[in-house]
């Protein structure tokens, strides 16, 4: 089982490609649009939709065969990348498969990121899946203490489409339409949303997502 002391987050060395401001004119609407509206969306077709494009040595992020792609070089690292949008309540989805590297990986959603602060949905190729916080540089797992097993995971090279509901205090992991985690927090409250991909021992994840969409929930 994965426990919790082994989610080591990316260094600061990459914080910086990901910090963002929000405009005024970003804010959250003080009244939210009907359920089911899309706030945001991309299929990653054009290479110009405004999300991070790095290349390190320690990995890439960038546009890729119509989709984004985040590739990790380095053991027990994690990358994210984010369209740099603001949202309060959301539902946010993509779909999203393993390329190459280890099963034994982290593929997941952001909400709520701000000032390097975020919620993250993660699973991986070889079947777990948690809900945290990655807040003041610590991650920390919400209501469970190691990530658990889903058999509603696909696993190795499958294609699983996941969905990150943040509504309220309210948190929800949803994996190929089957709900297997919800927690409550009420840490964070807005922020922008995003996808993450990392490593636990070996390094080499190469992940693909498409079709991200924002909703309102």
């Amino acid at each position: 089982m994965k426990r919790l002391a082994s989610l080591i987050f990316i260094s600061a060395l990459f914080l910086s490609a990901c910090q963002m401001k929000f405009p005024e004119s970003q804010l959250p609407p003080t009244e939210a649009p009907p359920s089911g509206s899309v706030l945001f969306q991309d299929d990653f077709s054009r290479a110009d939709s405004g999300w991070d494009r790095l290349l390190v040595t320690e990995g890439v992020m960038d546009y890729y065969s119509s989709g984004y792609r985040i590739l990790v070089n380095a053991a027990q690292t994690n990358f994210w990348a984010t369209p740099r949008r603001n949202f309060a309540d959301l539902r946010v989805e993509a779909d999203t498969g393993k390329m190459a590297g280890p099963d034994e990986n982290r593929i997941g959603l952001l909400c709520r990121y701000s000032n390097d602060n975020y919620y993250f949905f993660i699973m991986t190729s070889d079947g777990f899946y948690g809900i945290g916080i990655y807040q003041n540089g610590q991650a920390i797992l919400l209501g469970q203490s190691e990530m658990e097993e889903s058999p509603n995971i696909n696993r190795g090279l499958a294609v699983n489409h996941l969905r990150a509901d943040c509504v309220g205090d309210e948190l929800t992991f949803y994996v190929n339409g089957f709900q297997v985690a919800q927690t409550h927090d009420s840490t964070l409250t807005a922020g922008d949303a995003g996808v993450i991909a990392g490593t636990f021992g070996q390094a080499g994840a190469d992940i693909l997502f498409d079709n991200f969409v924002v909703l309102q929930p």
